[in-house]
């Protein structure tokens, strides 16, 4: 029996191998000072160190950011941030964050002077790769942020998808289709990024060629409170009006079929149709630019 692969992870051990178990007695920085790299948690004063540049996250919930500056409040921080040197770090001794923005700004809340924090030296691409990582290992960032991040790998450091898939851990065809999104209209995105249309419901109205259409279709799906089903069911009709219009006889669909549909309707954010006729027949895939296609091809497990 053969042996199964194994399973893939992000970021070589994830981010327990980069951080060590705290013991002893911290050191405390508190000004500009030489800093060991050498992996131990240190005592940073939290006006020091600056905000992540790569941080993909851009909604902080401020009910739970609260909770947890209560929490460091009456325990402190458990789990160190992970910062690096800043880029004039010789003259003003800042440091620059690469995980733990919430426990930093929590630890700022309850008015900490410091912070525990491991002081990596990483590239900015290593320092992006792990703020993906952590935000997708801890807390879900929306769609639209995990689509920004993606793309900024992309564009900024210029990786394949295939690349991003092997140091996020994430499938390929999640990531082809959360870079889809950034083909919606802005006001879209928007509605997207609170939370008022799902992922689901935005790649529905990705089926749909032109901004307008998709924000004319957004605003109704809004209006009557349609779910992810129904939008489907609502942009099918919108493509292809004329099978509405024809009263034909329902055509029975075996329900096995219709939930194949379904999936990979979920699954690709494209029309699909199944036409069966005893157990054989044909999938109708229909794809209206580059990027479907490619999320076609790694849904097949092409990764070229």
């Amino acid at each position: 029996m053969p042996t199964p692969p194994a399973k893939r992870s992000a970021l070589g051990k994830g981010l327990e191998s980069l951080l060590p178990s705290r013991s002893g007695t911290v050191p405390s920085i508190a000004a500009s000072a030489p800093v060991s790299s050498a992996g131990k948690p240190l005592e940073i004063s939290v006006e020091l160190i600056d905000r992540n540049p790569f941080q993909t996250r851009t909604v902080f919930d401020d009910a739970k950011l609260a909770e947890l500056a209560a929490s460091i409040t009456a325990s402190g921080v458990v789990q160190p941030i992970v910062v690096r040197h800043g880029p004039k770090f010789s003259q003003d001794g800042r440091f620059t964050l690469i995980t733990g923005e919430r426990r930093w700004l929590a630890s700022k809340i309850a008015g900490k002077p410091t912070v525990p924090a491991i002081v990596r030296e990483v590239s900015n691409l290593q320092a992006m790769e792990m703020t993906i990582v952590e935000n997708l290992q801890r807390t879900d960032l929306n769609p639209m942020e995990q689509a920004h991040a993606f793309d900024r790998l992309s564009h900024d450091f210029h990786m394949t998808q295939a690349q991003m898939a092997e140091r996020t851990g994430k499938d390929r065809t999640s990531i082809t289709n959360f870079l889809r999104l950034l083909k919606l209209p802005e006001p879209i995105q928007k509605l997207v990024e609170s939370g008022e249309l799902s992922f689901g419901h935005a790649r529905a109205l990705l089926a749909l060629e032109s901004s307008e259409a998709i924000t004319a279709a957004a605003k109704k799906v809004q209006a009557l409170s349609l779910s992810v089903r129904g939008t489907e069911n609502y942009i099918q009709n919108l493509l292809n009006p004329e099978a509405k219009s024809k009263a034909k006889p329902a055509k029975h669909v075996d329900p096995n079929v219709r939930e194949a549909e379904d999936q990979l309707r979920r699954t690709l954010g494209l029309k699909v149709t199944i036409e069966d006729k005893k157990g054989k027949g044909k999938v109708i895939i229909e794809y209206s630019g580059v990027e479907d296609f490619d999320a076609i091809l790694a849904a097949l497990g092409e990764n070229s």
